[in-house]
């Protein structure tokens, strides 16, 4: 990819001459940011030029237009519309861009300014992979990460059209995206988690550990020693309450795990479990206390965690603890 600009000068184009990137990753762009950083500029200027490439255009009768293509800056060129500019300052690339190389300048722009949500990084990364026929290693190569990160985030696009638009709008994080996808192969478990994490806004440490669990009873399901009557008991237990239940059979005696994901299930739980003995248990509500209602589904790892995912293979089994 070539790096000269003409000259190396900072030129006035005229805004109406500029078109935008047909190869631009990103979709969405927040009309509040770009509101803001439209009084910027009207207030300074535009501080950092646009990377343009130049077309020269003949037309019937010997006459000669000059056309230019964003490269870099669309937020910068939709905010100077927004401003009322008539002219913004740019770089004018030597040479005609391939597409591929207009779709790694700014994949590689989001990606420094962070810019990019990552489901519309994964269609630019599938694009790079699809259109020009890169390798993942290559790509990586391309925009400076590891192959794990690329990889991790091609596979998101495994994920349902709804799950992505929420992802993409911001409703899940990106941390919410590992256990749904450890549930791609059971989409009837992966909706019901989906909802959950959108309707009672669960964490992402919570998300996880629901998937575990319906990791763990996969496995065991597949265990040849499991007597087939817990498997009946499951199933009539989950019938009755409403919500999985699981018994461990040990040497002596075993363990019955009832699944809930706030205060109000408890008390349904309650309810249900004291209308069919007949018993009255009052005490036990003064000791379930209220959660605090969130916005969003918040990602409650430590940035840590966050960091370790860009060299993993973060949605394999392996790496569940069961």
């Amino acid at each position: 990819m070539s790096n000269q600009y003409v000259n190396n000068a900072i030129f006035w184009i005229e805004l109406e001459k500029i078109s935008p990137n047909p190869y631009q990753p990103r979709r969405e762009f927040d009309p509040i940011a770009l509101k803001s950083l439209s009084e910027s500029i009207r207030m300074y200027g535009v501080l950092q030029p646009l990377v343009v490439t130049r077309k020269e255009v003949f037309h019937e009768g010997g006459n000669m237009t000059v056309e230019y293509e964003l490269i870099s800056g669309e937020r910068r060129l939709r905010a100077s519309k927004l401003a009322g500019l008539q002219q913004v300052p740019v770089l004018i690339r030597d040479g005609e861009e391939s597409g591929r190389e207009k779709l790694e300048m700014a994949i590689i722009e989001n990606l420094q300014r962070e810019d990019i949500n990552s489901v519309e990084r994964a269609r630019a990364f599938e694009r790079l992979a699809k259109e020009f026929g890169l390798k993942q290693a290559q790509i990586a190569d391309k925009v400076g990460k590891s192959r794990e990160y690329v990889a991790n985030t091609l596979r998101i696009l495994a994920l349902s059209d709804e799950i992505l638009n929420a992802l993409a709008e911001g409703k899940i994080s990106e941390g919410h995206s590992r256990p749904l996808l450890m549930l791609i192969d059971r989409p009837e478990e992966q909706v019901v988690l989906f909802k959950e994490i959108m309707s009672m806004k669960l964490t992402v440490r919570e998300a996880e550990s629901f998937a575990r669990r319906i990791a763990t009873e996969k496995i065991r399901n597949k265990a040849k020693y499991l007597d087939p009557t817990i498997i009946e008991l499951e199933k009539n237990f989950t019938e009755s309450l409403g919500t999985r239940v699981r018994i461990e059979k040990h040497k002596e005696g075993g363990t019955v795990t009832i699944d809930f994901f706030n205060p109000e299930d408890l008390r349904i739980l309650l309810e249900k479990l004291n209308n069919q003995k007949g018993q009255l248990v009052t005490n036990n509500q003064e000791i379930i206390k209220e959660g605090e209602t969130l916005d969003v589904a918040v990602d409650d790892r430590s940035t840590k965690e966050k960091q370790q995912e860009e060299n993993e293979e973060i949605y394999s089994l392996k790496n569940f603890s069961l």
